[in-house]
């Protein structure tokens, strides 16, 4: 790929070598910085929504682990669902028509007013998506945290119940900042896994309306496999692959340290 980013490839022709030339018009290309910016979001607000609600939900089943079993169950049964199946199951909760399950229930409540093309609007597409995509997220955030959590000494919980601590007070000062080895874990994984997105991209918008929703993953696959230019598409990969490196490296760094 990194090869190929060098060369100027459409369709069928030869190749022709083209040096830092995709690089040169990746950078002055609009629709190329728009998907970056939607990159930057998309990635921040998915994996600051996902890892947020798995934290949540972890340090409540560590504090009662019997008690919410079901819910643990349930919320990790999401995270088992591809993303195909993702984008299809909130497909039919986005329809603009009265078959959708959004739509159809701000109507039941009173509220048909609110009802929206969620993914035909450029100002709500991305939002709409960053829900559906965290939505199945959250299931390894949940697990790897919950047994985080579970390292912690229950003499440690047992303690501050006997000095009258609530429940609430245990969760909050004793709970959540000894399962932040496990966060960061789960930050990370989610944080990558966000980079590559692209089933529930390519099913609910295909990178529209007018490429509001345009990852640099998916414009990689809509320069290449679209509009035939493997040079210029393989040019965006490699921009990709430094992302990825620039936040994994320092996180392995890290974690290498911390086991030394």
């Amino acid at each position: 790929t990194i090869r190929l980013s060098f060369f100027d490839i459409r369709g069928l022709s030869g190749a022709k070598f083209f040096g830092f030339n995709n690089y040169l018009l990746l950078w002055g290309d609009p629709n190329f910085q728009r998907s970056a910016v939607t990159t930057i979001a998309w990635t921040l607000v998915s994996t600051t929504v996902s890892v947020g609600i798995g934290w949540f939900v972890a340090v409540l089943c560590a504090y009662a682990p019997r008690e919410t079993l079901v819910a643990q169950f349930m919320i990790f049964s999401a995270f088992g669902v591809s993303e195909a199946v993702t984008g299809f199951i909130w497909l039919g909760i986005y329809r603009p028509d009265a078959g959708g399950l959004l739509n159809s229930v701000l109507a039941a409540i009173g509220l048909p007013n609110l009802a929206h093309p969620w993914l035909g609007d450029g100002n709500t597409a991305l939002w709409a998506l960053i829900v559906a995509y965290a939505w199945g997220q959250v299931g390894l955030p949940l697990i790897v945290i919950f047994a985080s959590a579970q390292a912690i000494p229950r003499s440690l919980l047992e303690a501050a119940h006997v000095d009258g601590a609530s429940a609430g007070a245990i969760m909050r000062n004793i709970i959540a900042p000894l399962s932040l080895p496990g966060v960061r874990v789960a930050a990370f994984i989610n944080l990558l896994g966000s980079l590559r997105a692209f089933d529930t991209i390519y099913i609910l918008t295909n990178g529209g309306p007018v490429r509001s929703t345009e990852t640099i993953g998916f414009f990689m696959y809509r320069e290449t496999f679209t509009q035939y230019k493997l040079g210029y598409g393989a040019a965006s990969t490699v921009v990709l692959l430094i992302a990825v490196l620039v936040v994994s490296i320092p996180a392995i760094i890290q974690r290498t340290s911390e086991a030394r």
